[in-house]
């Protein structure tokens, strides 16, 4: 193995490490959409004039900008604009329900908010905070033969009186316009995550944090070059997607081949259509390519670097697909890793043609991992399991006014070093790999996504009939897990129409890979002897369920 343990990282923001990308490679090819080609040349000069846009709009640094958008070339070049002004990215889901979005919005203060044209509808919460509105459509940067098609079979018009069309917007001279030069330490995103206690939290990420996550990435990798192709699906408000699938592309001079969405089960589809060099993905797609049959008299030659992250992939599947893989022309296996969004997204990986079966790596450089003792905190000898420890230069600020979640899993230690309290079990060989066990907080990994039960809860529970809920996750072949909810209805509540109202406050309060799938009515729920909801027991009461 031959990787570097230390990396030098420059002080500056974001949109400098795409400028400097683009001034090296003009007319490589940075993101395709659809059959559009969009160079370093032109993307940078679509930054420019967004970051013209939002200046004029008042967008000025330390502010917060939030973003609504799917993977379409807006989202990329919105986001390196809000950089280029010394302001912050509030990256949120175009599947958040309005009140989750209006909360974001609450908690950052921000005055703009640039979404997707079909999430209109759920922007009242952001027009009574008085924000201007930016609207943009997957249509715009589409080809016109594409765009035709799209929106006569697929796109229904939104109607949005007050909301300017990103697309009509014009500025007057981009060249005359000046930008200061910003540092690593400014923040640059926040994303959202659940913090130690399962409540939504936002965590603030700086330009030191994604740069150094783009460097030790590509580090890690050790097979990138300018001009690969990256299938960029993983979404831009993840620290997955933008970290790792535009970010760090867009550092080695990579191509993002960029879509606003796809069905999980037509990934292979994608893979032969676009010819990746990288494809970087959560299980649930690999579960899929492994059931697809798809390859079948197909060239799998042209991939050279596959990673799987968000939650853990099962040895089967891996060494099942890797063979497919093999039989296909392949020479790259899958390569695990672990993270988190409190340090973007991956913070170890696999080393290429690793035997190390279950580990998801190591390390990345300047990055140190520690196993530590769940009660004391001391640190804990190989082998034995504990809570997972790190710090580095990828490790978040903190969350968003939120000093005392961030003093609990940010914490200084005896060795004078701030270390990041993951929440995660696991434990470290005697060669420094990393072995994933299993998350010490409450929390539901669906297709990638995190997914926090005390919300759902606090949902379910709102209803008059609810007498007590709580919702887990259970086994999903695919998915990983689905959300299922326990719930102890009041005396004479009718049972019949109890769902069914469940199921519609559910959906208009949360996102929709949040809405519990499953319902089970029970008189009573399991509890410790000290009188609290044993969710252990009900895991184990919901491994044996099956579905349609």
């Amino acid at each position: 193995m031959n990787r570097k343990r230390h990396i030098e990282y420059p002080d500056i923001s974001l949109y400098d490490m795409l400028a400097k990308t683009a001034a090296e490679y003009p007319e490589t090819t940075a993101v395709e959409y659809y059959s559009r080609r969009i160079t370093y040349r032109k993307l940078i000069e679509n930054v420019d004039k967004y970051a013209c846009i939002l200046s004029e709009s008042g967008v000025k640094a330390g502010d917060r900008v939030t973003i609504i958008l799917p993977n379409i070339p807006q989202a990329a070049e919105m986001f390196y604009a809000v950089n280029k002004l010394g302001a912050a990215a509030s990256m949120i889901h175009p599947l958040s329900a309005e009140n989750e979005i209006t909360s974001y919005i609450e908690l950052t203060k921000s005055k703009i908010v640039i979404a997707v044209d079909l999430v209109a509808g759920k922007l009242g919460g952001a027009k009574c905070l008085g924000c201007k509105i930016m609207l943009a459509s997957v249509g715009d940067e589409m080809p016109l033969f594409i765009k035709t098609a799209y929106f006569a079979f697929k796109h229904k018009k939104v109607l949005s009186e007050d909301m300017e069309k990103l697309s009509r917007m014009k500025v007057k001279n981009v060249k005359k316009m000046q930008f200061s030069k910003f540092h690593g330490d400014i923040p640059a995103a926040i994303l959202y995550s659940g913090g130690t206690t399962g409540k939504p939290k936002g965590i603030i990420l700086t330009n030191l944090n994604f740069n150094a996550l783009a460097l030790q990435s590509i580090d890690a990798c050790g097979c990138l070059k300018a001009g690969d192709r990256v299938l960029s699906v993983m979404p831009v408000f993840h620290g997955f997607g933008l970290g790792v699938c535009i970010h760090t592309v867009l550092t080695f001079g990579g191509t993002a081949v960029m879509l606003p969405q796809f069905k999980a089960a037509d990934f292979h589809k994608l893979v032969l259509k676009y010819k990746p060099n990288v494809i970087a993905g959560v299980p649930s797609i690999y579960e899929y390519m492994l059931r697809s049959g798809g390859f079948e008299n197909k060239d799998l030659s042209f991939l050279k670097c596959i990673i799987s992250g968000g939650d853990s992939l099962s040895v089967s599947t891996k060494k099942k697909l890797d063979k497919v893989f093999a039989d296909h022309g392949c020479k790259a296996v899958i390569r695990e890793g672990y993270g988190l969004t409190e340090c973007v997204t991956g913070t170890c990986l696999m080393p290429e043609n690793s035997e190390k079966v279950g580990s998801v790596g190591l390390p990345y450089a300047d990055t140190f991992y520690r196993i530590a003792d769940t009660q004391t905190g001391e640190e804990l000898p190989n082998g034995e399991m504990g809570e997972i420890l790190l710090r580095g230069p990828a490790v978040m600020k903190g969350y968003l006014n939120d000093d005392e979640e961030t003093k609990k899993t940010l914490r200084l230690h005896e060795d004078g070093n701030i270390w990041l309290h993951t929440g995660d079990m696991g434990y470290k060989d005697d060669d420094g790999y990393i072995y994933f066990t299993q998350r010490l907080k409450r929390i539901i990994v669906s297709n990638g996504y995190n997914i926090y039960p005390q919300v759902i809860e606090n949902i379910i529970s709102s209803h008059p009939d609810v007498a007590v809920c709580a919702v887990i996750g259970v086994p999903d072949e695919i998915k990983g897990q689905r959300v299922k909810a326990f719930v102890v209805p009041k005396e004479n509540a009718n049972l019949n129409s109890l769902q069914k109202e469940l199921e519609e406050i559910c959906i208009k309060n949360t996102s929709a890979y949040a809405v519990p799938k499953i319902y089970e009515f029970t008189d009573s729920l399991p509890r410790t002897l000290v009188g609290k909801i044993a969710y252990t027991e009900l895991e184990k009461l919901g491994k044996g369920v099956r579905y349609d």
